[in-house]
């Protein structure tokens, strides 16, 4: 008899470069039937308070909220290493100018709008699709908005300013970013957790083996810069790295100082402690 795991993440090129070995046929599944679904990733948040899927990608900041139903997978995270989602609008973002200001988020449980809040508590969010906000902000609808995905390397293109809140953040605290990671439901069978964490880590190190490959495989969920074979090798780059691969000890602490400094902002609402499922 098979296991049905239901494997979900968003509809993004590094997701898609990191998931490729083991969702399409490239790895050794048998006795598991795997079920593949991609959507963005704040549908992935809410679905997760339903326990829909067996593995999700979760904001981190959505995971403060689910700790009880999910536990970290212990590869597969993405870190905005000296960068990360960008603060837009038409002029250059100052903090300052931003209080009292409707900036648009691409969800509110995604770490881009937890990270944006620690940086300006007094902004007014809105929640906007994520590839509907550059052009909000472009057409003047809204004074500013908050871009993660490709739009981090495409905002220049409309003619906007840039704040990148993972640079903000290694300022502050000396560490990566961490913004979104696997989760693995907690009520599954250890030993069926187990594997399904060496296959992820084993789908992470056959696309880095096998760069073009699985490459060109991502390219397709790229988007705007899926004609752009430069830009879409860079972006992967970007979130599928060594941090990638492992959080090591500095990834899992850059991880609990996320939740704790947003327990004591008082965006996330209990402290949480990250807990991850260690291979063995």
């Amino acid at each position: 008899m098979s296991h049905l795991v239901r494997i979900a993440h968003s509809p993004d090129s590094d997701d898609a470069f990191m998931f490729y070995a083991l969702t399409q046929g490239r790895l050794d599944t048998s006795g598991l039937e795997i079920e593949h679904r991609l959507t963005d990733i704040e549908t992935l948040n809410q679905a997760a308070f339903a326990g829909t899927y067996e593995v999700t990608a979760l904001s981190f900041h959505a995971y403060a909220h689910l700790a009880d139903r999910y536990q970290l997978m212990p590869s597969g995270a993405s870190f905005g290493d000296g960068y990360g989602p960008v603060v837009v609008a038409r002029t250059p973002p100052e903090r300052e100018g931003l209080a009292g200001v409707r900036v648009a988020i691409p969800g509110a449980l995604t770490t881009a709008a937890l990270a944006l809040r620690l940086w300006q508590p007094g902004v007014e969010t809105v929640v906007r699709p994520f590839d509907a906000i550059l052009d909000a902000v472009a057409s003047g609808e809204l004074a500013a908005g908050v871009v993660i995905h490709e739009g981090q390397l495409t905002f220049g293109d409309l003619g906007l300013h840039g704040f990148d809140l993972g640079a903000w953040w290694r300022r502050e605290t000396g560490g990566p970013l961490p913004l979104g990671g696997n989760g693995i439901r907690r009520d599954l069978d250890e030993a069926l957790k187990l594997r399904l964490c060496r296959l992820l880590s084993a789908s992470i190190e056959y696309a880095l083996a096998h760069r073009e490959e699985a490459l060109a495989y991502a390219v397709r969920f790229a988007r705007e810069i899926a004609a752009d074979p430069e830009r879409s090798d860079r972006f992967v780059g970007m979130y599928v790295n060594d941090w990638t691969r492992s959080y090591g000890d500095a990834g899992r602490r850059a991880v609990q100082e996320l939740l704790d400094r947003g327990h004591a902002a008082g965006i996330i609402p209990r402290a949480v402690a990250a807990e991850f499922v260690d291979q063995r």
